[in-house]
């Protein structure tokens, strides 16, 4: 599948432990995104240091975990600038406007709070906060802290996909997520009771076969 040419870049700091979770969607994000980059670690020293090159911070947006002040749902965007305190700022538009590239911390909510306070650079960036509409496909797959959180790659594709002003940004991306959830969902075919392995193989050595494709 070809890559998504997006021009917001989106930088996702990954925790190690979420490295190995099976349903990690980070590397997903990075393959449908052509202007993208996944760091795996716990701090860095800087923005500068990961992106090989100097940045305005204040061009530069970071998907925000700290409190946001309650408003009216239903006049609420679904993408958002807050000051530290939470507030949503009136010149929220124009800044998003203006973004350079995006920041997600991809790992369990105790996992991304471990990278927002162990990156402090972070703080000199835009918060961003998003009030999706949608349900994560993750559904029963992979518990989620909230009612409205999401995977890295929907909420990067999400977000990039309002910035850019092209909602297929959305759907296109979430393609192979899908068809990957579909297929850990499908049962497996059961094997009939009256079926052996053969002569000096164990059934547990069987292949399966349906696993095998890259």
């Amino acid at each position: 599948m070809q890559p998504i040419d997006n021009g917001v870049f989106l930088l996702i700091l990954q925790h190690p432990q979420e490295k190995r979770e099976n349903l990690g969607t980070a590397q997903i994000a990075h393959l449908q995104f052509a202007n993208s980059m996944v760091k795996v670690g716990l701090s860095w020293p800087s923005l500068r240091r990961i992106l090989g090159r100097e940045v305005d911070h204040k061009r530069w947006g970071v998907l925000y975990l700290g409190p946001v002040k309650p408003g009216d749902a239903g006049s609420r965007p679904e993408v958002g600038v807050v000051d530290r305190n939470g507030e949503p700022l009136r010149d929220s538009a124009a800044i998003l406007d203006g973004l350079e590239g995006v920041i997600v911390l991809d790992g369990t909510w105790s996992q991304a709070k471990t990278l927002w306070w162990r990156n402090a650079w972070l703080l000199k960036c835009r918060r961003i906060v998003l009030h999706p509409r949608f349900r994560s496909l993750y559904g029963q797959a992979r518990k989620e802290p909230r009612r409205e959180s999401v995977s890295t790659l929907e909420a990067g594709a999400f977000l990039l996909s309002r910035l850019e002003s092209d909602p297929t940004v959305f759907d296109t991306a979430l393609k192979p997520f899908s068809l990957l959830l579909k297929k850990l969902r499908t049962p497996r075919p059961r094997r009939d009771a009256d079926t052996s392995a053969p002569d000096g193989m164990a059934d547990g050595d069987m292949a399966d076969g349906g696993d095998g494709e890259g």
